[in-house]
């Protein structure tokens, strides 16, 4: 890849920022190595390294890069006997650890099943070294201090020093005390890392010893006195095999991390590409980037395109597409109109995405692997060699076209400018034809108006333009593919003033052709314009049905859900219901039996007993009873009839008809509107009948109603109404009531149970159902 290119389209400026995503200085300086390809396979692994790390940062938010330090100079130095410093152990030691975190790290997320196939091999190569750890921390703190415990002869070294410097200080102190006017400044100081007093000049016989220093006006004299003299000689001797012993200790460490050289430069050199890889993921999201595919056919598609350097604010998205149905593009338009902006995006992208990076564009993109990018852009006259604009370009254009194939793309900016119009016009359709017919990739910009009609002459070569807005006199910096640039100095020159007739006189003189070209672009820009505001009308609509299709798909899902959990239910309960009626049954026939053997029968027993039996009937429709109501499909149906909605499978109860033909039916709580022939008629509901009297063994008739309303009257009242109504109830031989309490303080229905639980002949209590009025009911088992 040319050099020259790489700059002229700012590539440098991407590896400057991406730089400044690395987490150190051994990610910064892969970064800045960073370098397109022009091998398929190589650019599609690259992205795939990238989007997994990109991966990561949406699950996590991060990739732990903390901690490393580029060990490599320091492990070559053990290497070769020398001796680190503390610091530099650090180093070494925090390199480690900060791999074995990063590698449990990507363990933890393989093991929450998102696969990691690419961090995992590479973290595999990780090797955990923490006996070499270990051991750097344990002898040297985080400040980088080589601590006492490193080993026993540096403590005790240390405590010697500290004894001697207290003795030291001690009789310093003394003199402080004692002699404190003969000295500037009641303190023990310290010169020449000996301990000493600041004496004023004219005591300095007074104490004797050794001068070590002096103020800069001579009036104090900084004394080590003579009888400190051994024990400063004491404290310098330890502090000698102080250091000699922290000397020891650190070679011991060097030793240790030579020996260990191999896997320390393999750990860092993984650190090394993940820290790479990690700042390619952050430098994605931060455009908000998308993966591009990768081929190596020379096709490019991007939706909604940005130059990845231009303020996100500001940067106009743009849909690029080359390489299936043409290979060429001629883009045209006014000055400053953002045509340079759209080809150094696309030659920036194309860079890009061959060095691993994702680019800035929707979701779907593609991009070609290239053998070679030109480009020819800007004003690139060499003032050295005195050339001319046109000749610089031409120079540039001779060395692009000694390289062009079919592997190449190539980028050129005002083809043929810097000359006279017709010759320079002439010339860009010529060098155009060259590339072309090298079936290279050309995308090319140009004001020249005889370009206008070159891609509807040329098989492989789309028109483009980049719009302007009349009303505003500014461009918008949108690329319309297939539409040629039109010339719109009549309409500026009338929005800015200029007199009609001269606006007329300019047209008449233009030629007819050239008018004709105009009015054809012209419908062509309205023509696209009306394209792009259908195109997104029914992209909107589209999403807004696809939308209403989940949806609905999602009610559905739920009502067959709900229909499934039902029926199970029903099934339950009526199995529940058989098991009852059974036992209930089998109860009453030993009752029965236990009558029959005995002298002595009650009638009203008898009576009541019979009741039983023929209560703990279930009633459960079958299948052969189902088939024939389902015959009555005839039947003329009316609002309350139950029914059967054929298609949805469903029972519901008719509301209204609507029609002859058609009837809006309630299933459950929706309402639908269903054709006859669509409904099975299952049965209408019977009148309400009058409460029958139920005789007695002595002929006395009882009207009790199946449950009793107790709700407004007062405790001792409705406690002896109750009595009376269990006895009627009783004696009328229903197997069960429902007594009406409601919810209120709940003295009223506690009152209800006592009683039940002290009743001989109530069997059994609860509260009621869902359906039966819940808390604010209890249902009496009689027996």
């Amino acid at each position: 890849m040319n050099e020259r290119v790489l700059k002229t389209l700012e590539f440098d400026k991407i590896k400057e920022l991406l730089t400044g995503y690395a987490g150190s200085s051994l990610g910064k300086e892969e970064a800045s190595k960073l370098y397109p390809s022009n091998e398929l396979p190589e650019a599609q692994r690259w992205q795939e390294e990238t989007d997994e790390a990109r991966q990561v940062l949406r699950l996590k938010g991060q990739i732990p890069m903390g901690g490393i330090f580029d060990i490599r100079p320091h492990v070559k130095r053990a290497n070769i006997g020398g001796i680190l410093t503390a610091f530099e152990c650090l180093d070494v030691a925090s390199t480690m650890r900060a791999g074995k975190i990063l590698k449990q790290f990507v363990a933890d997320i393989e093991e929450e099943e998102l696969a990691l196939p690419i961090l995992r091999e590479r973290t595999e190569q990780i090797v955990i070294l923490n006996e070499l750890e270990r051991n750097i921390k344990s002898c040297i703190d985080d400040h980088g201090h080589v601590m006492d415990g490193a080993s026993e002869k540096l403590r005790s070294i240390r405590s010697k020093i500290r004894s001697h410097e207290n003795s030291v200080r001690d009789r310093l102190e003394q003199y402080t005390k004692s002699k404190s006017k003969m000295l500037s400044d009641a303190i023990v100081t310290i010169r020449n890392d000996r301990y000493v007093l600041p004496v004023k000049q004219e005591y300095r016989g007074s104490f004797g010893g050794i001068v070590h220093d002096q103020s800069s006006s001579g009036a104090t004299l900084f004394i080590e006195p003579q009888s400190v003299v051994e024990s400063n000689n004491k404290l310098q001797a330890a502090k000698v095999e102080e250091k000699q012993e922290m000397e020891r200790i650190l070679q011991e460490l060097s030793a240790q991390i030579a020996e260990d050289q191999g896997f320390i430069l393999q750990n860092t050199e993984v650190l090394q590409k993940i820290d790479f890889l990690a700042a390619k993921a952050k430098f994605s999201k931060e455009m908000d980037a998308a993966k591009p595919a990768m081929n190596d056919q020379g096709y490019i598609k991007m939706r909604e395109a940005r130059h990845p350097l231009i303020d996100p604010d500001e940067v106009v998205p743009n849909d690029v597409e080359i390489g299936k149905e043409y290979t060429s593009i001629v883009i045209t338009g006014p000055n400053t109109g953002g045509k340079t902006v759209t080809l150094k995006m696309i030659g920036l992208c194309t860079l890009m995405a061959q060095s691993g990076l994702q680019v800035p564009a929707l979701d779907g993109c593609e991009l070609a692997v290239f053998d070679d990018v030109f480009a020819d852009i800007g004003d690139e006259q060499s003032i050295e060699q005195s050339l001319s604009t046109f000749s610089s370009h031409m120079t540039n254009i001779v060395e692009i076209l000694k390289g062009v194939h079919e592997k190449t793309l190539v980028l050129f900016d005002e083809l043929g400018a810097g000359t006279d119009p017709q010759e320079g016009a002439g010339l860009a359709m010529a060098i155009l034809d060259e590339v072309i017919s090298r079936r290279a990739r050309v995308i090319a910009t140009t004001h020249y108006p005889e370009l206008k009609a070159y891609g509807f002459n040329r098989e492989g070569v789309m028109n483009a333009s980049v719009e302007f807005d009349v009303k505003t006199l500014r461009p918008t910096y949108r690329l319309l593919l297939g539409v040629p640039g039109r010339s719109n100095a009549f309409e500026i020159s009338r929005r800015l003033g200029l007199e009609e007739k001269v606006i007329n006189q300019a047209k008449s003189l233009t030629g007819q052709d050239s008018q004709s070209v105009e009015n054809m672009i012209a419908s062509l820009e309205e023509a696209r314009k009306k394209a792009d505001e259908d195109y997104e009308q029914a992209e909107e609509i589209l999403k807004e049905s696809y939308q209403l299709k989940k949806e609905l798909e999602e009610k559905w899902r739920q009502f067959e859900q709900r229909k499934e959990k039902l029926l199970e239910k029903a099934e339950q309960k009526a199995e529940k219901e058989v098991k009852k009626a059974r036992k209930e049954a089998e109860e009453i026939i030993d009752k029965l039996q236990n009558m029959k053997n005995s002298a002595e029968i009650k009638e009203h027993e008898l009576i009541d007993a019979k009741k039983q039996l023929s209560e703990a009937n279930v009633n459960l429709t079958g299948n052969d009873q189902k088939q024939a109501v389902e015959q009555e499909d005839t039947k003329e149906l009316e609002p309350g009839d139950e029914v059967k909605v054929i298609s949805l499978n469903q029972q519901g109860s008719i509301v209204e008809k609507i029609s002859e033909k058609e009837y809006q039916v309630q299933l459950g709580m929706m309402k639908v509107k269903a054709k006859r022939e669509n409904l099975v008629f299952i049965k209408r509901p019977e009148p309400p009948k009058e409460e029958k009297p139920t005789t007695s063994v002595k002929g006395r008739t009882y009207h009790v109603k199946t449950e009793l309303d107790l709700r407004g009257k007062r405790y001792e009242d409705a406690l002896q109404e109750l009595e009376k109504y269990v006895d009627n109830a009783l004696l009328a031989g229903y197997p069960r009531v429902s007594i009406i309490h409601g919810k209120g303080t709940g003295a009223l229905r506690k009152g209800v149970q006592k009683f039940a639980e002290r009743h001989p002949s109530i069997t059994d209590q609860r509260l009621g159902g869902m359906s039966e009025g819940g808390s604010g009911v209890t249902v009496l088992e009689l027996g």
